[in-house]
């Protein structure tokens, strides 16, 4: 079985799975879950991290200096072991490295690292992406959470709204059929820096702002549980469910699915970042509990 690691604040306790690093529970001090119920009639995902791609590549492949290499949807990471490095009492590490297998898909040298704390009311996660080689890292970073919807409080689903810290004028991208970018946008359904919650703005898959303002936001329903989701390092976003489910995913990225019929290095894939040899691109989410209103 893979190997669970609790860690716990004053205000928190999180469960992460070293099988993605994946956040699997977040609980206030009541012990109310804050995490998804991970029903298997929908998802039975809870927070996987996304990379080195994020979405889905055309035809499920990469293309690197001319050669073309198979790649799954979000990438291996979230189906692969990673080592714990650290553990405390209110905090872990987690690290994944290149193998054999992993460079069989995405021919580099990387270490990745994920640090999850807590402080308080506050759950940190903290991504190191190193690049160990010669030639320049790119990849791709997301985070993917699932929280409760509705959250803890007995607030029906449909009271409860994100709302942006900043106004979010551009028009949203939309997922086609085959799970590329379409090229036409899609309205957006804020009302001002509001977006309230219901199931059929998801029937067409994940709303996603790829030319995003704000570093943070607050998710809520009239009274019950609040939560701040702060992600200062991705200029992209996703929120998605599927309709009937009691989940919202919140998913700060750095990076895209292909545009439709995209078939370029992977280099040139919207969102995808270089790190240089020695060096390391640092990526940080903050999830705050805040006082019930």
């Amino acid at each position: 079985m893979a190997e669970q690691v609790i860690i716990a604040g004053d205000g928190l306790s999180a469960t992460i799975n070293a099988l993605g690093a994946e956040l699997t529970s977040l609980k206030d001090a009541a012990g109310r879950e804050l995490m998804t119920d991970a029903d298997p009639a929908f998802w039975t995902g809870h927070a996987p991290l996304l990379f080195p791609v994020v979405g889905k590549p055309t035809g499920e492949t990469i293309r690197v200096d001319g050669r073309a290499y198979a790649m799954k949807q979000h990438g291996f990471a979230r189906r692969t072991m990673f080592a714990v490095t650290e553990q405390a009492a209110d905090r872990a590490t987690f690290v994944l490295t290149d193998s054999a297998e992993t460079r069989a898909v995405y021919p580099f040298a990387f270490r990745l690292a994920v640090t999850f704390g807590i402080a308080g009311a506050t759950l940190s996660v903290d991504v190191s992406i190193e690049n160990p080689g010669d030639v320049p890292l790119p990849a791709s970073f997301g985070f993917h959470p699932a929280f409760a919807w509705p959250l803890p409080g007995g607030r029906a689903k449909e009271a409860h709204r994100i709302i942006f810290s900043a106004d979010e004028p551009a028009a949203l991208r939309q997922i086609d059929a085959d799970g590329q970018i379409a090229p036409a946008p899609r309205a957006s359904p804020l009302d001002g820096r509001t977006l309230a919650l219901r199931d059929d703005l998801f029937a067409h898959d994940a709303l996603i702002w790829d030319r995003l303002h704000s570093d943070r936001l607050t998710y809520r329903g009239d009274g019950g549980a609040r939560l701040e989701i702060a992600f200062p390092d991705t200029p992209m976003l996703g929120i998605w469910t599927k309709p009937g489910a009691h989940f919202i995913c919140i998913e700060p990225w750095h990076g895209i699915a292909d545009p439709a019929g995209f078939t370029g290095d992977f280099r040139a894939k919207p969102g995808v970042f270089e790190v240089e040899p020695g060096a390391a691109k640092r990526i940080a989410m903050r999830v705050t509990l805040l006082a019930e209103s």
